[in-house]
């Protein structure tokens, strides 16, 4: 594919070409870095900047991996230039190939030598289990496929990079790493000043910048590449997404997800025998899901032992007709005891009825909720008391211990390819990317589609229908507030073909 390149450094204006029957539209104007390619039949190429496209005569290298003994048995060694992977699978007759991104992996020429490369680490935002294998596996995998020696740890998130000292990183020093929780490097949110940033990064020498973090964290990754790339550094910017709410869209899962989900599920489990040793026995467990409830949902559909899934995506009421407290009764008449998960975003406007004011937000800007787990639970005993019912409630919060567990081994070997895709295209010489699974296969995703939405719960699918089977609890919702959704869904999906 042809690039846009000129000896300033600095970005060229916006360009249209015509390429191979493509049109090739390139937009690097300090807001949206991204390559769209349109091609026949409906083909449209997301792409991701490289470095040749800001910094010209760049030379490239055989790449190393050619010669490596590990990867001798591989029958094909490199992915294909042009080989793209699509957003979605199941399409239109009017759009047959619809949105790509270019493919993950290993190219035939890199841009960077082993003994050029200077590269960084950086975990920012909440814990979430894996990040420390993806910090390992980064370091080993720089070192063991490409022979690089230097990586630098930046301690303590974005502000680390001006603030705090730095820690070299070997295969040696994290060997273990993947074994424990949190973060070796130390995490913080906010902090972020993209002048002091890239002023670290040119001071350090530093050319190849990992930044593990969520859409906050990827917003700002994708803010130090537009500096970078005005000032003209060859330097790669690498973005890992992490959230373990699972909520980044385009990529297929978040990493750490499914340790959440599996430690979730636990909690629950402890919580169903709880309720069910005592008599009109209720388990309220609270669950991550700040805007999205995907670990409540999945956890629940695991246990397949809870009578009420509450997420931020479905509204729901406390009395009155089809409200929670009328399903309440119901389910302790049948079976005398009861578990309740609720995601911590759910409900949050019933609780802003009852404290209002407030508005606090964290470092990062979101805003701070109340503990709705604790409402809720105060909110069901009230109620039975009045009902001169007596209940025995239990509420668990295990928010804190599942992000604080080390990865599971489905989590372990998905870091493992995150960090490996990420190696690839920094070292074949892109930048301005997130790396994801789309759809099964590993693609580099501009940053402006990991940050431009959140992924949520969609109440109209048929995964929420197989919980509301599951649990048998009511929607909350209305029929004349279903089918608005539904019409809603299908204008959003008529508008995106």
């Amino acid at each position: 594919m042809e690039s846009s390149s000129n000896s300033s450094g600095a970005p060229p204006s916006h360009t249209v070409r015509s390429n191979n029957n493509n049109n090739v539209v390139i937009n690097p104007d300090g807001s949206d870095s991204s390559k769209i390619v349109e091609g026949e039949y409906g083909f449209v190429l997301e792409d991701v900047p490289r470095l040749s496209d800001y910094l010209s005569h760049l030379p490239t290298y055989p790449n190393p991996l050619q010669d490596n003994p590990s990867y001798s048995v591989v029958k094909q060694h490199f992915v294909n230039e042009e080989d793209t992977v699509a957003q979605t699978i199941v399409v239109h007759e009017d759009s047959p190939r619809g949105t790509h991104f270019r493919r993950a992996g290993p190219r035939q020429r890199v841009y960077f030598e082993a003994d050029e490369v200077e590269a960084c680490i950086v975990t920012c935002g909440g814990l979430c289990p894996g990040l420390n294998t993806v910090v390992r596996e980064i370091v080993c995998g720089l070192y063991n496929m490409y022979g690089v020696t230097r990586v630098l740890g930046i301690e303590g998130g974005y502000r680390g990079f001006y603030a705090r000292n730095t820690v070299s990183l070997t295969p040696k020093s994290v060997n273990d790493i993947h074994k424990r929780g949190g973060t070796i490097l130390g995490t913080s949110r906010g902090g972020h000043d993209t002048t002091k940033i890239v002023d670290s990064i040119e001071d350090r020498g530093i050319n190849q910048v990992y930044i593990i973090g969520g859409d906050g964290t990827q917003r700002g990754a994708s803010v130090i590449f537009e500096e970078v790339r005005r000032r003209g550094l060859k330097v790669s910017v690498i973005g890992i997404p992490k959230t373990i709410d699972n909520d980044i869209p385009v990529i297929d899962k978040s990493f750490g997800f499914d340790t959440a989900v599996e430690e979730a599920q636990r909690a629950i489990d402890a919580a169903h025998v709880e309720a069910e040793s005592a008599e009109h026995g209720v388990g309220v467990v609270k669950l991550m899901g700040r805007d999205c409830g995907f670990i409540a949902q999945y956890a629940t559909l695991a246990s397949r032992d809870v009578d009420c899934c509450l997420i931020p995506e479905s509204p729901f009421y406390l009395e009155g007709p089809g409200g929670l407290f009328e399903y309440m009764e119901k389910r302790l008449k049948e079976n005398g005891h009861m578990v309740i998960v609720i995601a911590e975003g759910a409900g949050q406007n019933l609780l802003s009825e009852s404290l209002p004011n407030m508005d606090d937000k964290d470092a990062s800007g979101n805003k701070l909720f109340q503990d709705v787990g604790l409402w809720i639970s105060q909110k069901i005993k009230d109620y039975f008391k009045q009902k001169d019912w007596v209940i025995n409630l239990k509420h668990i919060d295990p928010t804190y211990m599942i992000r604080a567990i080390p990865a599971n081994a489905s989590d372990n070997v998905y870091c493992t390819l995150l960090a490996h895709s990420a190696i690839h295209g920094a070292m074949a010489g892109y930048t301005g990317f997130t790396v994801g699974p789309v759809n099964s296969r590993h693609a580099y995703i501009p940053f402006q589609r990991i940050t431009e939405k959140q992924n949520k719960v969609v109440i109209t699918d048929r995964m929420w229908a197989r919980l509301l089977s599951s649990t048998n609890q009511p929607s909350f919702l209305g029929l004349k507030t279903i089918q608005g959704l539904k019409i809603k869904q299908e204008q959003k999906q008529a508008g995106s073909c």
